[in-house]
């Protein structure tokens, strides 16, 4: 793998159902304060606020917001570290491509793309980045996703000094419809009706207590 200067963006990988990009010259996006938290200083990131920010830009698109999926959330982690562990932005650090990622951590879903970044410092330069660059904003708006993962880990002593991974799921909506039903309550059994009395006789109540005959 040749090293990759601040200034080149990787073309996004593709795979069988699966989408990814990476990008690492950070740029500006005018949002909220709340989004330019310095990672690189110390900072923390907040999924919410990402989760929020991505939401607002593909609503605006007319497609379907996004949620924090906790599955999605420890694949990002575990790729930004390993990225910054080995100082190399890349989206097979160990030979792990996305899919066999993805599988290891459980993701049941119908597709997933994952963008990768370095150099970033807050969550609007990185959003700012993949926005502008067309294979990492074909991600953040493919249709159908509604499932977000993200992390930015510092690494001081790195030539980048933070890295990113976004991952974004297309949930299967038959694996969500078991999954909840297995989560609901157990049904109680229905109440059994009373014996009716026997055929030819007739049966008094009083206070509830059957009456002598």
């Amino acid at each position: 793998m040749f090293p990759i200067s601040p200034t080149r963006l990787a073309i996004a990988l593709l795979v069988p159902l699966l989408l990814a990009g990476c990008a690492s010259e950070p740029t500006t996006i005018a949002v909220n304060d709340t989004f330019y938290a310095n990672i690189a200083k110390g900072g923390t990131l907040d999924p919410q606020a990402a989760a929020s920010l991505l939401s607002d830009y593909r609503q605006a698109r007319g497609l379907p917001a996004v949620t924090i999926d906790p599955t999605l959330m420890a694949v990002a982690e575990r790729q930004a570290k390993t990225m910054a562990a080995a100082d190399q932005l890349s989206h097979n650090i160990g030979g792990r491509s996305l899919v066999v990622r993805l599988k290891a951590a459980g993701f049941s879903g119908l597709k997933a793309a994952e963008n990768v970044g370095a150099g970033y410092h807050t969550l609007a330069e990185a959003f700012s980045g993949w926005r502008d660059s067309p294979s990492h904003n074909k991600n953040m708006l493919m249709p159908g996703v509604t499932r977000l993962g993200i992390a930015a880990v510092r690494a001081p002593r790195s030539k980048y000094s933070v890295y990113w991974a976004m991952v974004l799921g297309v949930p299967d909506p038959k694996v969500e419809a078991a999954q909840q039903a297995a989560a609901a309550p157990a049904a109680q059994p229905a109440a059994q009706p009373a014996a009716a009395p026997a055929s030819g006789t007739t049966q008094l109540q009083f206070g509830g207590a059957p009456m002598p005959q």
